[in-house]
C-alpha cells in the first residue's frame, strides 16, 4: 500500500513514526509531508526564513532517514493556514501523484490552528483529488485523478466519536524515542523520555501489546464482521 502522513510542522509526526516505519519495513511506500516549515517557533526568532527552512529541511531529512521514507515540505506558512480550497488543492495534486491508499493526519480538535487546518485540507483533498477538472485547473501538464477510496486516519482524541485503531509499535519504540530525544534536546522541551514512552505504553495496555500508537478512523460506523471475534 501507499501510506501518506500529512502534518503541519516537523515534530508533529512523533505520534505515528512507529506505524510509518512498520509499514515501510513491510514493503509499503511511505511519504511524510509537512504543510509548513514551522518557522514561527520561538527558537527561530532571530533567524531568516531561509535559515529556518534549511534547518527544518535537515530535521525532515533526519526523520525520514530514521524511518526510511520519502518526505516533502509544502510552504503554506506557519500560523497562516486557513483551510482554503487552494491549500486543499495542493494536497489533492499530491494525492494524484502519490496515489495513497491511506492518509494519517492531525485530529480535528487540536488547539493549534495549523493542526486543525491541516486535518481539514487533508480530508477535503480526498474529494478534490477524484475530479480531473479540479486538479487540472491552471495546469500545463495533465494530472490523473485519484479515484480510489482512501482510508483516513487521524490522531486519537477523546473528543472524536470515530472508531479507534491501535497499531503495535513495540519493535519500533527505539526509533520513536530516538527522534523524540532529538527534538526534545533541540527545542529544550520540559518533557522527559519516560513520560513520552509511558503514553504509548498506556495505549499498548488498551490493546494487549507492550506499546501501541492510537488513531481514529474517519467513518461513522465500523465495518460489519462475519462473526464475533
Amino acid at each position: 500500500m501507499n501510506l501518506l502522513a500529512v502534518f503541519a510542522h516537523p515534530d508533529d509526526e512523533l505520534w505515528c513514526v512507529g506505524t510509518l516505519k512498520k509499514h515501510l519495513q513491510r514493503g509499503d511506500r511511505v511519504m511524510l509531508v509537512w504543510t509548513t516549515y514551522g518557522e514561527m517557533a520561538s527558537q527561530y526568532i532571530d533567524k531568516s526564513f531561509e535559515e529556518v527552512r534549511a534547518i527544518r529541511r535537515q530535521h525532515g531529512a533526519l526523520v525520514a532517514e530514521e524511518i526510511g521514507c520519502e518526505f516533502r515540505f509544502l510552504d503554506m506558512g506557519d500560523s497562516r493556514m486557513t483551510g482554503s480550497r487552494e491549500e486543499a488543492l495542493q494536497l489533492a495534486r499530491l494525492y494524484s501523484e502519490f496515489k495513497p491508499d491511506a492518509v494519517i493526519t492531525w485530529d480535528d480538535f487540536s488547539p493549534h490552528p495549523d493542526h486543525r487546518m491541516t486535518a481539514k485540507i487533508a480530508f477535503d483533498a480526498l474529494t478534490l483529488a477524484r475530479i480531473p477538472k479540479i486538479i487540472n485547473e491552471g495546469m500545463t501538464d495533465t494530472l490523473e485523478a485519484h479515484r480510489k477510496a482512501i482510508t483516513f486516519y487521524q490522531y486519537h482524541t477523546q473528543h472524536a466519536s470515530f472508531p479507534v485503531v491501535h497499531v503495535d509499535v513495540t519493535a519500533h519504540m527505539d526509533s520513536k524515542l530516538k527522534l523524540f530525544a532529538f527534538y526534545r534536546d533541540f527545542y529544550q522541551w520540559n518533557y522527559p523520555n519516560e513520560a513520552f514512552e509511558a503514553e504509548f505504553k498506556r495505549q499498548g495496555q488498551e490493546s494487549g501489546v507492550p506499546y501501541a500508537e492510537k488513531f481514529t478512523i474517519r467513518r461513522v460506523h465500523a465495518p460489519a464482521h462475519d462473526f464475533l471475534r
